[in-house]
């Protein structure tokens, strides 16, 4: 009787149809086919090849053409510590176009106690086979999520020379083999663990899917970094590998194993990290404490040590790294002032993080936002009802800091460190993601002061002083905030109003700081701006700890690359309409003009609209 998980594998074969080159897999063994030396394999079991300790010193190439099913080979990998070991590897078949046009993968089972115990285990990813002391490939690929059976897919050694040789593969787009039966298992990369040092387990799980996307799996916990150590031993084939997102106070570092090497640069993985492209990494060795097997994520746990590189490219089939190269980073520097404490005897630390983050496009962004949200966790004082003014400024090449302000508090959707993370976030990747330009980042500095209550307060209501006024008059603005569980108390401000304002009835909007800057910045339809304009419209938005005044004047207003043309003369209105049907520009009835704003204290939500007769 065939197993349970036999009849799976059966299954599988069956889904894979005509692909691979020979017979059907049946379980662990070999479909009854009428191949001569498949009848002989089955009846006299597994017979393994030598294995030498070590790969061998000179490469040679083993040609895909010659590839056949019952072949047999030599596989090495780190399973603790930092030499590769061997182990046995069976040829199955070719998957005939299964990465995509042109492009085969082999098909093989593992042998061997480790790999039967471990399975196919995230960081194997790169780990070259031999056959006859030939590098075929790289193990690189595995079936399913929970399979046992270490049955993996092997990158042919000629399309990762394609990366090397820049030639061929770039950019050609992954293709998955699976199975057309819902809930079949199909063929995955295996996983790149990524390890998150000096990172809590709630912020890799909050944060975590935005790296398992693009086939990185989150490590808290287990490995780490040690970039002062130093590791005597050379890379050789079967070596793991590190690709560093985030070095210093904290750490992040992808690891696979390197499949080949030259005197100036390596191949590993198999199968691309994040498929970029050009990227900018920093290559480390690395040291592999143990490996964990589980049916669910076995993955190596992994320290990175001294750095020997940069990895420069992430393609379909291999990442590949250089020697000697240094990878540009973006450092960051994060201040954490805590509550004050009464404890005179015990006063509270100011914290400060040093680090840098890689420059990549797609990886940036999301290790900036969990890094900074990390650096809010590490204090210790975080806490539901905690509070942050937060100020600070990105650095861009040839152009002013990107400010950065707010008293960030809990809302109804998140607590006050992932809406001070969120704002970083939104500010960073409004500069790092252009549409028009690639901006150069040179530093993020962020001073963070816990305050230890929930600042909130909505604006109830408001009033003025007086309900008619002549242009150029003084008035009076009085508003009403309702802190969070306190009373409610008043703020006023006196505002000059314009010289030139339109007889007749005109609004008052008091207000928060985003409700300005919706009424400052083009709304509808989205559009592309330079990089200079985008950095001039951060700068002008409003503080969200402050009550503002603002008066929609008669006049027509034009809202251009983001910025405002209060008082637009009719005529000049109708030259700005072409702008306007190429939604270019937004054109408006009533201009909007910024009369003043006085501290709050709190971070204000709400709005009132009041009504002024100009005389």
């Amino acid at each position: 009787m065939i197993s349970a998980a036999k009849t799976r594998w059966w299954m599988f074969g069956l889904a894979l149809g005509g692909m691979v080159s020979g017979s059907m897999l049946v379980g662990g063994a070999r479909a009854q086919t009428p191949s001569v030396g498949v009848v002989a394999a089955a009846a006299g079991g597994w017979s393994p090849v030598p294995m030498p300790a070590a790969a061998p010193a000179v490469t040679k190439f083993f040609p895909l053409s010659e590839v056949k099913r019952g072949m047999r080979g030599v596989a090495y990998t780190v399973f603790e510590g930092v030499n590769p070991e061997p182990m046995q590897v069976e040829i199955l078949g070719v998957l005939k176009e299964a990465l995509g046009p042109g492009q085969d993968m082999i098909l093989a089972r593992l042998h061997g106690d480790k790999p039967e115990y471990t399975g196919v285990v995230a960081g194997m990813s790169g780990s070259p086979v031999y056959i006859e002391g030939r590098l075929v490939g790289a193990l690189s690929y595995r079936i399913g999520q929970f399979s046992k059976e270490p049955i993996a897919g092997i990158t042919p050694i000629e399309s990762m020379l394609q990366v090397r040789d820049d030639d061929g593969a770039m950019g050609m787009k992954l293709a998955r083999v699976s199975s057309e039966v819902e809930g079949q298992p199909e063929m995955r990369a295996m996983e790149t663990p990524l390890v998150f040092g000096g990172f809590s387990e709630e912020t890799v799980e909050r944060f975590g899917d935005r790296f398992r996307a693009m086939g990185l799996t989150p490590v808290v916990g287990l490995g780490g970094a040690d970039s002062a150590a130093v590791q005597p031993e050379p890379l050789v084939p079967g070596s793991a590998v590190s690709a560093v997102l985030v070095r210093g106070d904290l750490s992040m570092a992808g690891t696979c194993t390197v499949t080949y090497l030259d005197p100036k640069r390596l191949l590993a993985c198999g199968h691309p990290i994040t498929q970029y492209g050009p990227v900018d990494m920093p290559m480390t060795k690395a040291m592999v404490l143990a490996t964990l097997a589980s049916p669910l994520n076995a993955f190596k746990i992994i320290n990175t040590t001294e750095t020997v590189g940069a990895f420069t490219e992430d393609r379909a089939s291999a990442i590949m790294g250089r020697f000697g190269v240094e990878a540009r980073m973006i450092p960051v520097v994060v201040e954490v002032v805590p509550p004050p404490n009464m404890d005179k005897a015990a006063p509270s630390q100011t914290k400060t993080f040093h680090f840098e983050v890689l420059d990549n496009r797609q990886l940036t962004p999301s290790a900036m936002l969990v890094s900074v949200y990390q650096s809010l966790q590490t204090n210790n004082t975080a806490a539901e009802e905690l509070s942050y003014r937060l100020t600070g400024e990105i650095d861009v090449k040839g152009l002013p800091p990107v400010r950065m302000q707010g008293l960030m508090a809990q809302n109804e959707l998140n607590p006050a460190t992932i809406n001070a993370a969120l704002l970083v976030n939104d500010r960073f990747s409004k500069v790092y993601g252009n549409a028009l330009e690639q901006p150069v980042v040179t530093g993020l500095r962020l001073k963070v002061e816990a305050i230890p209550s929930r600042m909130t307060a909505v604006l109830e209501s408001a009033r003025l002083g007086r309900i008619e006024a002549h242009p150029g008059d003084e008035i009076e603005v009085e508003a009403t905030l309702h802190p969070y569980q306190a009373e409610a108390r008043l703020v006023r401000l006196k505002v000059k109003l314009p010289a030139e304002l339109s007889a007749g009835p005109m609004r008052v909007v008091v207000s928060d700081g985003g409700t300005v800057d919706r009424l400052t910045t083009r709304t509808g339809a989205d559009r592309s701006v330079g990089l200079a304009d985008a950095v001039a419209a951060m700068n002008r938005m409003h503080a969200n700890d402050r009550v503002y005044v603002t008066l929609l004047d008669h006049a027509a207003q034009a809202v251009l690359d983001g910025e405002a043309l209060p008082g637009v003369p009719l005529s000049m209105a109708n030259v700005l309409e072409p702008l306007k049907e190429a939604q270019k520009m937004q054109l408006t009835g009533e201009s909007v003009v910024e009369a003043g704003s006085v501290d709050a204290g709190y971070a204000v939500t709400g709005y009132q609209v009041l009504n002024l007769m100009v005389k």
